[in-house]
């Protein structure tokens, strides 16, 4: 079968990490990088510290209100999807490259198949659960990294083509974080030390998008009580220009502002760290993986397991339920850590799903499987 693959941003490259190596040796894969993160350390960086292959088509699409974007894409997508004829369109997640993907697919007649199908965080506000909810209804086969994710789809009457195979994250992380783990060139590289520090990451439109929710967001760094290492997404460093307060920023006691990392560097800070502070909804799933407590500047969370599992907890944007947060984690950290998100075999579980689709279109058009 011949897969066009559509990716776009960090979290699905690393998805597509482990996925495109299982994929290649049963079908064709043809890997399309939308653009969307253009920056060298959002992007290339990637392909190169995880292996994966190089694009075969890079659609250069940036930038723009996430509807242009998405349009943008959609039409790039478009006459691509009829010079290759895939049999199947697979994307990851919920980005605009997710949604581009799923749209253009459906358009062209061609099945998708959605990896991280079924999560929601029931904030509709947000367009990243737009997204997901959209491509869920567009898609043939459905893959959750979670039973809550798929009884999320029975909860929308989804149930054809639903299946429970983990989340191939963990199949990433339980090859990285050994090395990840022992990476004393990283925190020293940053003048912090293990356990000493915060990592924090921003960038969801909710948080830096709106001036005063930034301003809030600032205030919240500067009531933390360690030192702050703090990656700033293009995304999160033009806002604060904008609004005058990347200098205020820059001038908090005991911060490490950094460019955007690397997957390597990146994990080796997420691993040492204390704890962790984001908004990213893969940031929060990568910090459970690693067993560090998250602390998360968002009213609600797609990772709900994580919440009740004890390792990650909402405070939005404000410093006292956060300092409170962490002070709980100090006092008591988590106790048990359960595999939530599968056994570190997502991967081969999704390609032996693609299989038992592939078989079916066979069978559909009359093709033998044999």
């Amino acid at each position: 079968m011949k897969i066009v693959t559509v990716v776009g941003n960090r979290p699905q490259f690393i998805k597509a990490a482990a996925l495109s190596g299982p994929l290649r040796e049963r079908h064709v894969e043809v890997l399309v990088h939308t653009g969307q993160h253009h920056d060298d350390e959002l992007s290339r960086v990637f392909f190169t510290e995880l292996g994966l292959a190089r694009p075969d088509r890079e659609l250069g699409i940036a930038g723009g209100s996430n509807e242009s974007q998405t349009e943008r894409m959609v039409a790039a997508l478009a006459p691509l999807l009829a010079e290759v004829a895939p049999d199947a369109a697979l994307v990851y997640g919920d980005t605009n490259s997710t949604l581009a993907g799923a749209l253009a697919a459906e358009a062209a007649l061609v099945p998708v198949v959605h990896v991280e199908a079924g999560m929601r965080s029931f904030d509709t506000a947000m367009p990243e659960e737009v997204n997901r909810v959209a491509v869920d209804r567009r898609s043939a086969l459905l893959l959750c990294p979670s039973e809550t994710a798929a009884a999320n789809l029975r909860a929308e009457g989804i149930v054809d083509g639903v299946r429970v195979v983990g989340d191939v994250m963990v199949d990433v992380a339980m090859r990285r974080q050994p090395a990840a783990r022992a990476d004393t060139a990283a925190t020293a590289a940053r003048g912090v030390a293990p356990g000493g520090y915060l990592l924090l990451t921003a960038h969801r439109a909710g948080n830096v998008d709106d001036a005063n929710r930034l301003r809030r967001l600032v205030e919240l760094i500067e009531s933390l009580p360690l030192r702050v290492v703090l990656p700033l997404h293009p995304r999160t460093r033009a806002r604060l220009t904008d609004a005058g307060l990347l200098e205020r920023l820059e001038e908090i006691a005991g911060i490490v502002l950094t460019e955007p990392l690397g997957y390597a560097e990146f994990t080796a800070l997420l691993c040492q760290a204390r704890a962790v502070l984001t908004d990213s909804g893969g940031v929060q799933k990568e910090a459970y993986l690693a067993g560090v407590p998250c602390v998360t500047l968002r009213e609600n969370t797609e990772w709900v397991e994580t919440v009740e599992a004890g390792w990650n907890t909402l405070v939005g944007l404000d410093p006292s339920r956060a300092l409170a947060a962490l002070r709980a984690y100090e006092a008591a950290r988590p106790g048990s850590h359960p595999d939530l998100y599968g056994d570190g075999h997502a991967a081969e579980r999704c390609v032996e799903a693609i299989d038992e689709l592939a078989h079916g279109l066979r069978s559909e058009s009359g093709v033998s499987a044999a």
